[in-house]
């Protein structure tokens, strides 16, 4: 979808994305920006999010830059100079800035090749997380009629997405909903009892993995930190009362693995690219179901497995109840209805991801076996004759019913609301009175939750039929319903079996991802991603071809960083005297299964047939840096008698000294640099294993 989206977008046309957290929303303006003549202008609602967007981007070589509060008077005027220079090609900057009068005379005088608005369901009084400032946007189109819009949102319902096409008055829009289904997540809900041993449980079963737990509260975030702590865990609180500067350490302390688990209130994860969180926990329930699919968005993002799980308890709701109470009576109403959704879905005794899914309009083909409620099946009973008598009483009153007066309804209730609204006169009333009204609510959540009937939040909650629900009434589609059950108990995930790995190596092979990316002042999902790591500690590449044949390693990356982490792969094996599918005859440097050996080994082969490093990098189509790898591991090994005729004696001493100031287990740039590139990479390999075996003389 994201091509069609670049090609939308190329060809000037406004472009609404819905795509879920982790999706690549951003590629969709990027990709574009880099294209078209002119600079892309990025509006978008946290500092955070910028920065780390632009340090991404300026990794890859893009000229890009911000302008926000951070930043002082002399940095910004920088920005400006370098954007009215032609200098950048996308600038990001908040809603706040975008209105000052001297920033849009500094727009007038840009070729302004698009406008990305960033958490886009801001704008709209229906969403989530409506903000007063994005409603000045809507003077984008007015202002420049001739520049596309590119509106994206992770978190947006049918209501609000039509909101955001109107406040931003978007021309003859092209809307694009990718799937909201991510079937890594496990999602799961208990109740909130005896929280902290549960949590202590949860992370026990997840040594080292690094993971969010929201919080409703500031004190909360701060308590829970320090019991962690105490408990012997890395973690941290982070929230908007804290110093900036402590808020900025804390975050990049986590985006480096220093730090294992962040408390935090939703200031936390907004625009954090870190793709290795492996966990989110919820310690209280969050405001909506928009807000929850959002936080725990920020798991998993790598693509590998990850857990989520949510805490409930009718204590949270109460509490969230009267944070609203502020709120204009509209708004206040619009909240306690999505906050209603959200305790439904707690309350579920259907699949979890079905009733996410659905919430943003979309059906799922089957139940997900990835939550809790399809792992602990509740007792399922044949529901067409409810679901048909509800939904022909929502059309029978001509789709004016609430869900608690749908109830009134079916169960023949006498009261004013129904007498006033004559509805004791539908063919339905009273249809339903051997059913308690415990067992309506849950039998309508259901269908509620399943996308059988939608709800109008505009319309003070009145449910509606679409589709899906005339296909049922008309059609006698058959529904399944579920009868109410106890949420289950927390239990320790087990890998399925593609996905069992050799632990001790990933976490060795996590270990030097962490020298290197401290090495290089980088997070460590830059290098490599815990998925990478771990389809390498499966499949254990020993040669450049396999190791590219491993998910998410390029070309650059395998010369930047794939010979430190063979290495680390052929020092591991040899620790542990293990065979692994290797080479079949020494000539052919072929695979074949079943035989032990390795890649290096078929090299020896033919080093003592006589053929020098080039006629074998040759013959085995090979880099030659790979190649004397080889003869490092092979003299590490000690099936390699002497270095000397790839390594002189002159070339060891001249490289003792920074050996000595790096260490022999250095990664290899840093030594380049400290010896001004005068040794090639593959010297200071054989070097490196020199000093290994003999110690750091010559």
């Amino acid at each position: 979808m994201q091509a069609e989206v670049v090609t939308a977008v190329g060809n000037r046309q406004d472009v609404l994305v819905l795509m879920p957290t982790g999706g690549g929303k951003s590629l969709c303006y990027q990709v574009p920006a880099l294209h078209l003549p002119g600079i892309a202008v990025v509006i978008s609602p946290l500092i955070a999010l910028m920065q780390d967007q632009i340090s991404a981007l300026k990794a890859s070589g893009i000229a890009a830059g911000c302008l926000n509060s951070a930043q002082s008077w002399q940095e910004q005027v920088e920005v400006e100079r370098q954007a009215a220079g032609g200098q950048l090609k996308l600038l990001y900057v908040s809603p706040e800035k975008l209105q000052t009068p001297a920033f849009m005379a500094l727009l007038r005088q840009l070729q302004i090749s698009l406008f990305a608005i960033d958490e886009a369901h801001c704008i709209s009084f229906w969403g989530h997380d409506f903000r007063p400032e994005y409603t000045q946007l809507s003077l984008l189109k007015q202002q420049f009629p001739q520049v596309p819009i590119i509106a994206l949102t992770a978190t947006a319902d049918k209501l609000t997405r039509t909101d955001i096409l109107q406040q931003l008055r978007l021309q003859n829009p092209q809307v694009f909903v990718a799937s909201f289904d991510r079937p890594n997540l496990s999602l799961t809900v208990l109740p909130a009892q005896q929280r902290m041993q549960r949590i202590v449980e949860f992370l026990e079963a997840r040594p080292f993995q690094p993971g969010i737990i929201y919080c409703l509260s500031r004190k909360a975030c701060e308590a829970l930190a320090q019991k962690l702590q105490d408990a012997g865990y890395r973690a941290e609180a982070y929230h908007a009362a804290l110093p900036h500067q402590q808020r900025q350490r804390t975050q990049e302390a986590f985006l480096r693995d220093d730090v294992q688990i962040v408390c935090a209130t939703i200031a936390f994860g907004m625009g954090i690219d870190k793709s290795n969180v492996r966990w989110v926990l919820h310690y209280n329930l969050p405001k909506n179901i928009e807000s929850y699919s959002q936080e725990i968005g920020r798991a998993g993002r790598d693509g590998a497995p990850a857990d989520t799980l949510l805490f409930y308890s009718f204590a949270d709701v109460m509490k969230q109840r009267s944070m609203l109470e502020a709120l204009p009576d509209e708004r206040r109403r619009l909240q306690e209805a999505k906050l209603e959704r959200l305790q439904q879905y707690a309350e579920a005794q259907i699949c979890r991801r079905r009733i996410l899914l659905a919430y943003f309009g979309e059906q799922a083909g089957a139940d997900c076996q990835n939550c809790d409620v399809c792992q602990n099946p509740r007792q399922s009973l044949e529901g067409t004759r409810y679901a048909q008598m509800a939904l022909s009483a929502i059309a029978r009153s001509g789709e004016a019913l609430s869900l608690p007066l749908l109830i009134d309804v079916l169960r023949g209730a006498d009261n004013e609301e129904v007498r006033q609204k004559g509805l004791f006169r539908i063919k339905t009333y009273g249809a339903g009175r051997e059913v308690s009204a415990a067992d309506w609510r849950n039998f309508l959540q259901q269908l509620l939750n399943t996308g059988l009937v939608d709800i109008a939040y505009d319309q003070g909650g009145k449910l509606k039929l679409n589709d899906s629900s005339r296909a049922v009434l008309f059609e006698g589609q058959p529904v399944v319903l579920y009868k109410a059950a106890q949420p289950p108990q927390l239990v320790k995930p087990q890998p399925k079996q593609a996905e069992r790995v050799d632990e001790a190596l990933f976490l060795q092979l996590r270990n030097l991802r962490k020298r290197l990316a401290d090495e290089e002042a980088l997070p460590p999902y830059i290098i490599f991603s815990d998925k990478t790591l771990r389809e390498m500690a499966e499949k254990q590449p020993i040669s450049e071809a396999s190791m590219l044949r491993i998910g998410g390693i390029s070309r650059p990356k395998m010369e930047r960083y794939g010979q430190d982490f063979i290495n680390e792969i052929l020092s591991y094996r040899q620790q542990q005297g293990s065979g692994h599918p290797g080479f079949g005859h020494p000539g052919s440097g072929q695979p074949r299964s079943g035989h032990p050996g390795a890649s290096h080994l078929v090299t020896l082969s033919l080093l003592q047939q006589g053929l020098r490093p080039e006629a074998i990098a040759e013959r085995r189509n090979l880099q030659l840096e790979t190649v004397y790898s080889h003869l490092a591991a092979l003299y590490e090994q000690g099936q390699l008698p002497s270095l000397d005729h790839y390594l002189s004696k002159q070339e060891r001493e001249a490289m003792a000294d920074a050996f000595y100031v790096h260490g022999v287990n250095s990664p290899l740039q840093p030594l380049y640099e400290s010896l001004k590139g005068k040794y090639p990479h593959h010297k200071l390999r054989l070097a490196a294993s020199y000093f290994r075996k003999q110690g750091l003389r010559t």
